[in-house]
């Protein structure tokens, strides 16, 4: 699993345990003590010292402490908590940021593989037209320049296929990395069929409901839920805490003499602080400030998702309309090297013809393959914007 993921898991663990460490101020406390002394005394008696016998004491008690009322520390609990909300949404995002960057790389690995098989007909083509070539140069219809641009355009194709095979290398690391893959392990990708999608279905929700399944803000709301309960938790410091205190046991000269008598005590304490060295006003302003921050954080949010969404509707139309456009270019472009084809055989020109319309022509294979792919890039910055990455993700080919 990627390890960005995994760390966001430890983030909201950590969060979990923070708030159940708020929590536990919440809760009664209670311990056993257990506690052997011997002492010796001096006592001073007329300006002498008078040594007095050592004297042996032993106590055992149970020790309770119950928090009755404490406006600040529950209002602290309730922060810890919505921090906890804070860092599951984190998470949330993280993964969906991982998602978007795995299906960009496995989108950008397909493109660079299906590349290859683009460079491979291009020296299948350029092998031919040097073949052809040849047979004409040896019957004398064809000149030695004829010859020399067929070699320098087959090798110019292959050169072009061996820098592919770094590219493909490039990606293919970079989506194991993503993956979390052993480099060294071999990776099978399943086949992905490119689904168009009809322009008027991409802005088919509402904007509101996008954003509330965005978990940027989502955070960004819960994160000013914990402000507002830092805040109040400032402000309650100033009430003081109320709570309930005993102990019960025995004491005796030696533990398990038979001489124990009982020992118990209880009662309640209420604190309310006087002068705190204006500590509480500062931690009201800091927390106030803190809110009014991520308040402004939630209005350009509100802002900023909108107009995130628009621009990728906007752009997965454009890119959706870019392919038939670069499939017309493909037909012509083919269209195009078969009547070269036609006009050079037949003598009519030289085979400059035919190397221009086969260089249009693997022009025109890459460029849609290069708008396939920005495409389903623009796919996956939409399902980004709308929150929900992994839609992608879950296609199949048919």
């Amino acid at each position: 699993m990627n390890p960005n993921v995994l760390i966001g898991r430890e983030a909201v663990a950590q969060a979990i345990a923070a708030a159940e460490q708020q929590r536990a101020g919440l809760l009664p406390r209670i311990s056993l003590d257990a506690q052997q002394r011997r002492t010796q005394s001096v006592q001073i008696s007329d300006g002498t010292p008078v040594e007095q016998s050592p004297v042996n004491r032993f106590d055992g008690k149970l020790t309770g402490n119950v928090p009755l009322l404490n406006p600040a520390q529950i209002a602290t609990y309730r922060a810890a908590r919505k921090s906890a909300a804070v860092a599951e949404l984190d998470q949330q995002q993280v993964v969906q940021t991982v998602l978007a960057a795995v299906a960009e790389a496995y989108f950008g690995h397909m493109r660079n593989l299906q590349r290859i098989d683009v460079l491979d007909a291009n020296i299948r083509r350029a092998q031919e037209l040097l073949d052809m070539v040849q047979l004409q140069f040896k019957a004398g219809t064809v000149t030695q320049i004829d010859l020399t641009r067929a070699e320098a355009q087959l090798t110019i194709a292959q050169q072009a296929r061996l820098q592919q095979d770094t590219a493909v290398y490039q990606s293919e690391l970079q989506l194991k990395r993503l993956l979390d893959i052993d480099l060294s392990a071999p990776l099978t990708l399943a086949g992905f069929e490119v689904v168009r999608v009809a322009p008027d279905v991409f802005a088919s929700d509402a904007e509101r409901q996008l954003m509330e399944r965005r978990p940027d803000y989502q955070r960004a709301l819960k994160a000013a839920e914990q402000n507002r309960e830092l805040v109040r938790a400032a402000g309650r410091q100033r009430w003081g805490a109320l709570s309930a205190m005993g102990e019960y046991g025995y004491a005796t000269s030696r533990a398990f003499d038979g001489n124990e008598k009982n020992a118990w005590f209880g009662g309640v304490s209420l604190s309310v602080p006087l002068f705190d060295g204006m500590r509480i006003g500062a931690d009201q302003r800091v927390a106030l400030a803190q809110q009014r921050a991520q308040e402004l954080r939630v209005r350009a949010l509100e802002s900023q998702i909108p107009a995130e969404i628009r621009l990728a509707v906007q752009d997965a139309r454009s890119r959706n309309a870019q392919i038939t456009i670069a499939e017309r270019n493909l037909a012509l472009a083919e269209e195009q090297l078969r009547l070269a084809k036609i006009r050079f055989e037949g003598g009519a020109v030289d085979n400059r013809e035919v190397i221009e319309a086969q260089n249009s022509l693997a022009v025109a294979s890459d460029n849609l393959l290069e708008a396939v792919y920005q495409y389903n890039l623009s796919r996956v910055e939409l399902a980004r914007a709308r929150g929900d990455v992994r839609s992608i993700l879950a296609e199949r080919a048919r």
